[in-house]
């Protein structure tokens, strides 16, 4: 039989989430609860003993939109991410909707998905390429880190009972965006998710960015800017030449599988040459 729950705090706001968490460093913030589901194979589902659940934070819940940025409280469902329409970025849109079903992505929330401990799920990569940042609270202070720096080994930059509370996407055009996920995390398999987006200025390439992540961030700053101010269509040697920096990052960085290193160097050369003449 599962345990008994000590406690489940339902805050109403920070100061009495701060001031329960304070009083009980051990207590486990709650969000949507779908990592807690996937993670658990026994019949009856097991929960920390003390829950600080989120669900009435109504800050947490909080979007908005200005002219540079789209804003978006870590308690938001994917789901109603999704239905923001044409504001969010494509590159982001297509991840969550990449994410299992309609009923997942109605209970997991855009906090949850970035803070999942073991490794970086979906959202992960386009946050990165469209250089979001997050804001990190405690009971004392708050502070802002980029997307790219969040996450390192062995998992989220978030401080003892520190909580990220939103996240900002700058509203960049982007005149393409693909996307590809590899593996299925959800049946066990490693993998991770691809984003390859950019802008063209009078054919010419005035940004790229290429990021993978899953369980490491794989992204070649220097390939991005060998490209940058080049005149599109590619030639074929500058094509070439990125490919070969990618193939060269992907060797040194030694993750993921080769398996997968193979698929997402096949899949950035055919992004690229798709490009060249």
């Amino acid at each position: 039989m599962a345990e008994q729950l000590n406690q489940v705090f339902v805050p109403r706001g920070f100061n009495e989430l701060f001031n329960a968490w304070t009083r009980f460093p051990e207590a486990v913030p709650f969000a949507g609860g779908t990592q807690i589901i996937r993670s658990q194979a026994e019949a009856e589902l097991r929960l920390p003993k003390i829950i600080l659940s989120l669900s009435e934070v109504g800050e947490l819940r909080h979007m908005s939109r200005t002219e540079q940025y789209l804003e978006i409280g870590a308690m938001v469902k994917l789901r109603d991410i999704i239905r923001l329409g044409k504001i969010v970025p494509e590159a982001l849109t297509r991840a969550i909707e990449g994410i299992a079903g309609p009923q997942l992505r109605g209970l997991a929330t855009i906090g949850g998905n970035i803070c999942n401990p073991g490794y970086q799920l979906d959202c992960a990569a386009p946050l990165i390429a469209l250089d979001a940042v997050y804001e990190l609270r405690s009971a004392q202070n708050s502070r802002w880190i980029s997307a790219s720096r969040f996450f390192s080994p062995p998992g989220p930059a978030l401080k003892s009972r520190e909580l990220l509370t939103r996240l900002r996407i700058p509203l960049d055009q982007w005149d393409f965006s693909a996307y590809r996920k590899f593996g299925n995390r959800d049946s066990g398999s490693e993998g991770g998710v691809l984003i390859f987006i950019m802008k063209n200025r009078k054919n010419i390439l005035t940004d790229l960015r290429v990021v993978f992540a899953g369980e490491c961030i794989l992204r070649d700053r220097n390939a991005e800017t060998f490209l940058t101010g080049k005149r599109l269509p590619l030639s074929f040697r500058d094509a070439q030449e990125f490919s070969v920096r990618w193939r060269q990052s992907l060797q040194e960085a030694g993750r993921p599988s080769p398996l997968i290193r193979s698929e997402i160097l096949g899949r950035v050369e055919s992004l690229i040459h798709n490009l060249a003449d």
